[in-house]
C-alpha cells in the first residue's frame, strides 16, 4: 500500500462490510493495531467507524466494542437499525450506513489528501470519483480472495489503489479464535445481520 508520510489520511470503516469480509478471510480486525498502523503511515486525521445497533436490547454483542472504539480515537458514527417484515412475513432489520459515510466524505475530504476506504460496497464507487476530483486518494480495503468476492468490480476500478485485507492479516488481524484480551475487543461479537448487499 502507498501511503506517502505527509499525507493527512482518514480512516472511513463500514462496520458491517469489513467484519463480513473478515469473518469470509477467517480473521478478526484488531483495531488498536488498525489505528496505530495507519498512524505510523501518514498523518491520521481521523478514524470513522459506522454501524447501525439494536437500541431496544438490553445488551448488544457489539457495545464493548462500540465503547472501546469511543475511547480510543475512533470517531463513532451510529444509528439505530430498520426493523420490518418482508412479504414472507419473515422480520428483517436493516442498518445500511452509506449516507452517512458519504455526507462525512466529502465534508472532511478537503483537509484530506487520502481517503482510505474499509468497505466493498459497489454503491461506492460515485462517492470516490466525486472525491478524487477534489484532488484526493483513494484506497479501498476489502477482499477479492474469497469466494464469492467482497468487493464490487466498479469500486476496485475506481480507487486509486486496492488492497486486499488478507494482505493487511499480520498487521492488523488477529486469528479469529482468539479472544478478547486487554489491548481491546475484536469484532467478534458482531452480528452479520446488518450487512447490506
Amino acid at each position: 500500500m502507498i501511503i506517502y508520510p505527509q499525507e493527512r489520511i482518514a480512516l472511513f470503516i463500514d462496520g458491517a462490510n469489513l467484519y463480513a469480509t473478515a469473518r469470509a478471510l477467517d480473521m478478526e480486525i484488531d483495531y488498536k493495531a488498525v489505528r496505530a498502523y495507519f498512524a505510523n503511515q501518514g498523518r491520521l486525521i481521523r478514524a470513522f467507524y459506522y454501524t447501525a445497533i439494536l437500541e431496544d436490547q438490553e445488551y448488544s454483542p457489539l457495545r464493548p466494542l462500540i465503547d472501546w472504539l469511543d475511547y480510543n480515537g475512533f470517531t463513532l458514527v451510529t444509528k439505530p437499525v430498520k426493523e420490518f417484515t418482508d412479504a414472507q412475513g419473515q422480520r428483517k432489520i436493516k442498518g445500511n450506513m452509506d449516507i452517512e459515510i458519504a455526507v462525512d466524505m466529502l465534508n472532511i475530504s478537503d483537509n484530506l489528501d487520502h481517503v482510505i476506504l474499509f468497505s466493498g460496497d459497489g454503491d461506492f464507487r460515485r462517492l470516490l470519483e466525486a472525491i478524487q476530483r477534489r484532488g484526493t486518494r483513494v484506497t479501498v480495503i476489502s477482499s477479492n480472495s474469497t469466494r464469492p468476492s467482497m468487493i464490487a468490480d466498479e469500486l476496485r476500478r475506481q480507487a486509486d489503489q486496492f488492497v486486499d485485507l488478507k494482505d493487511l492479516k499480520d498487521l492488523i488481524g488477529r486469528p479469529s479464535n482468539q479472544h478478547s484480551n486487554s489491548d481491546g475487543p475484536s469484532d467478534s461479537g458482531f452480528e452479520a445481520q446488518f450487512q447490506d448487499k
